[in-house]
């Protein structure tokens, strides 16, 4: 794809995040400065191939999987400055990298701060695959005795109980019944 048409994507992806629909061919021409709408099919033409837009049965222009990509452009120290790379962005769907199983997986908004030295702060959102294998030192959700929770499963001599990430909170051990709803695959929080 050639920067003219990076160009032409980036802003149709902002008229897409703003209004969740596509502009029409003609829309389209003004949005992007094109005289005629031949240039807009010249355009798409080269952007569908290449997976960043498809037809609906109906043939109407829509989003495909490469539409969403957002760029990886470099790690970043959390620690001293280091000087950034010069290296070409490499191109990511952000749910790809969250969601494996899209029919079994769920968005929960975090509340409390039992999980707070884990990094899920409240009104963080985790990304839940549901029945997914869990094991002991993973993140889950769980159902227990009465309610649900989100925190690490743990196992000792005496069975699997529930472990927070804050050390001001304690041990849930079942009184009856530990269920699994789901492991936590990734989190994300808005600023």
């Amino acid at each position: 794809m050639q920067n003219r048409d990076d160009q032409h994507l980036a802003k149709l992806r902002d008229y897409y995040a703003s209004h969740r629909v596509l502009p029409s061919f003609g829309g389209m021409a003004k949005l992007l400065g094109f005289k005629s709408s031949s240039a807009v099919a010249a355009m798409l033409n080269r952007l569908k191939p290449a997976g960043y837009f498809s037809s609906t049965p109906d043939g109407r222009l829509q989003p495909a999987s490469r539409f969403f990509e957002c760029p990886v452009v470099d790690s970043i120290q959390a620690g001293v400055p280091v000087p950034a790379n010069d290296i070409p962005a490499e191109m990511r769907r952000i749910e790809e990298r969250l969601i494996r199983v899209p029919s079994k997986t769920v968005q929960l908004v975090v509340k409390g701060e039992s999980m707070i030295d884990a990094g899920l702060l409240p009104g963080d959102v985790v990304i839940v695959e549901k029945g997914a294998e869990a094991k002991a030192g993973d993140i889950v959700v769980a159902y227990l005795d009465s309610g649900y929770t989100v925190k690490y499963l743990a196992k000792d001599n005496a069975g699997f109980y529930l472990r927070a990430g804050n050390k001001e909170y304690r041990d849930i051990r079942p009184k009856e019944s530990l269920e699994l709803f789901g492991v936590v695959v990734g989190s994300f929080r808005k600023y």
